[in-house]
């Protein structure tokens, strides 16, 4: 069985994971994460992925900041990368940030990143 909580630090106060499903929300909570950004939009994948409202009540029930910012997988716009920004600019730290397989929500930190 995968763990409920299979994430990477991409920095010291940022991580990143595949697709999350709402009990994971309190394990993130018990790993010490404050705040949760969910890059993947809802039924990508079909009616089996879980929704961001399922996602976004059990976040808000374990006590973490939650964020909603769905971006395509295969091309995040100039202004999808700026709110991203703001978001880690704005969100207690440290942040969890998912979508399908991790890649995209990478690629919105490091595009949110680059100097």
């Amino acid at each position: 069985m995968a763990p409920l909580l299979p994430y990477r630090w991409l920095t010291d106060d940022v991580g990143v994971a595949p697709q999350l499903t709402p009990p994971a929300m309190a394990e993130a909570a018990r790993a010490g994460f404050r705040s949760v950004i969910n890059n993947r939009p809802d039924f990508e994948e079909g009616p089996q992925q879980p929704t961001n409202a399922s996602i976004e009540a059990a976040a808000r029930a374990a006590g973490l900041d939650y964020r909603f910012l769905p971006v395509a997988s295969n091309y995040q716009s100039p202004q999808e990368i700026a709110a991203f920004a703001r978001l880690l600019a704005e969100l207690p730290r440290p942040i969890l940030v998912f979508c399908r397989s991790g890649a995209r929500s990478t690629r919105l930190y490091k595009a949110a990143t680059a100097s």
